[in-house]
């Protein structure tokens, strides 16, 4: 199995997600747990601005986003994911994607996310883009090596989202702000393997010039809101553009991660967390 589901403990799982329904091959399963896995798992890069290295074995994975009770950054979510889609029985395949979020320049791909098949359609997973990722899974179009028209336009909870296809073949998942559409990251159906996000996951756990080991970057994701800690800056915001902005301190710092993003932090991580980041911010 190429994600591992034979080694998944699939009703762990199920338990820290809040899943209680059915589990097989379908949309409506596809799509409940896709909803339940980013309403209950924060986006987190925590174990970076901790000095530890980001391990990607579904051991590892288990370990700490489903008996920790922690977060973590897409390779880590959408590999979970993979392999709790294949123990269940979807097709699922492991695609790249180069970050765009307002980008003034190409980037390297460096981002996963999943083609899954369902109910005959081939659908965009992806619980691991943080604040701004899909919800619930979006048509991807066609299946096999028949294509429909790529381009889609669906809302989920408050938010809009749509998937373009450029000139070059490239498709564009994109949200909508309150002044527009906003290019979130582009992407092709080349398939890419475990190994792949491995090499991935260590450019951009570890490279000087990778933004997730500068400062610390916790997002959730949901229907009506969407939060995001980056540093001290917390922003709540809101579809219509609107947000609350405030700077959170060394001393509630703890507090925020619990009531935000259910981030629950022993008190040595905790304490290093604030050395680590406070005293150099």
């Amino acid at each position: 199995m190429t994600w591992n589901g034979e080694e998944l403990d699939i009703e762990a799982y199920l338990a820290r997600i809040g899943h209680q329904g059915e589990t097989k091959p379908d949309f409506d399963t596809l799509r409940a747990l896709h909803r339940a896995h980013v309403a209950a798992i924060p986006f987190e890069n925590l174990e970076m601005m901790l000095g530890r290295p980001v391990p990607l074995d579904l051991t590892a994975l288990q370990d700490k986003l489903v008996r920790q009770c922690r977060g973590g950054y897409c390779y880590e979510q959408n590999l979970l994911f993979a392999a709790v889609l294949e123990r269940i029985g979807f097709a699922v395949t492991g695609l790249g994607a180069r970050v765009r979020a307002g980008a003034s320049s190409r980037r390297a791909v460096t981002h996963m996310l999943l083609k899954v098949e369902a109910d005959g359609r081939q659908w965009h997973c992806d619980v691991g883009f943080g604040a701004e990722g899909l919800l619930e899974p979006i048509p991807m179009g066609g299946v096999g090596d028949v294509q429909e028209d790529v381009r889609q336009d669906v809302r989920q909870g408050e938010w809009r989202f749509g998937i373009v296809q450029e000139a070059n073949g490239a498709r564009v998942l994109r949200t909508e702000h309150a002044d527009g559409w906003f290019d979130l990251y582009e992407y092709t159906l080349e398939e890419r393997l475990p190994v792949d996000y491995v090499v991935m996951n260590h450019y951009t756990s570890t490279h000087p010039r990778s933004s997730f080991i500068r400062r610390p970057v916790i997002q959730r994701a949901a229907p009506e809101v969407r939060r995001t800690l980056v540093g001290e800056h917390l922003t709540v915001t809101r579809p219509d553009g609107t947000s609350d902005e405030r700077d959170v301190s060394a001393a509630e710092l703890g507090e925020v991660l619990v009531r935000e993003f259910g981030i629950e932090l022993n008190a040595d991580d905790c304490a290093e967390l604030i050395r680590a980041h406070y005293a150099g911010a």
